[in-house]
């Protein structure tokens, strides 16, 4: 009996869970196969910079992120960076191209997307991904236009922020 009552608490706290956590949009959905091998929690910078944009116009671009990939218990194990890429602790590193977003659910925040890797280097966790997903973003977002004027040409302004980064590769 007492196994039982374990169970069922078990699984009404993991429903809590789940039931808090905003669903994947099917934008966002990863290839047929591949699999979860990966979650971490960022928390760090978006980096823009305040240049022309494709029009000639000033705005604020973003230049790169500068964010900690955390474990479950909170441990550091990787960094996110310019590319955009991401490097694991254990030395194994990818690059990738966004290849769908959507709004966050949080207008103040930046886009959830779907990222394609487009490159490996190293052998370790990252060896085999092939898709990122961005979700549960916080933050993020440039500064607000008018702030990127004459004056501010040339200069960078980091927005914090957080993400769950879940890492895919091909199933076995």
């Amino acid at each position: 009996m007492t196994r039982v009552l374990q169970t069922a608490l078990l699984l009404a706290c993991s429903t809590v869970t789940v039931a808090g956590t905003p669903p994947i949009p099917a934008e966002l959905a990863v290839p047929a196969g591949e699999k979860l091998v990966l979650k971490t929690h960022a928390t760090g910078s978006q980096i823009y910079a305040c240049k022309p944009g494709t029009d000639g116009a000033l705005q604020w671009v973003l230049k790169a992120p500068d964010a900690d990939l955390h474990d479950r218990k909170g441990a550091v194990i990787g960094h996110h960076f310019a590319g955009p890429s991401w490097k694991h602790k254990d030395g194994s590193e990818i690059t990738g191209k966004a290849s769908a977003h959507v709004d966050s659910p949080d207008a103040g925040s930046i886009p959830w997307l779907l990222v394609s890797v487009t490159g490996h280097t190293g052998e370790g966790m990252f060896a085999k991904v092939t898709s990122i997903q961005r979700i549960n973003t916080q933050g993020g977002k440039p500064p607000a236009a008018s702030e990127c004027d004459a004056s501010k040409s040339g200069t960078e302004s980091k927005s914090a922020y957080s993400a769950d980064y879940y890492f895919y590769a091909p199933g076995k």
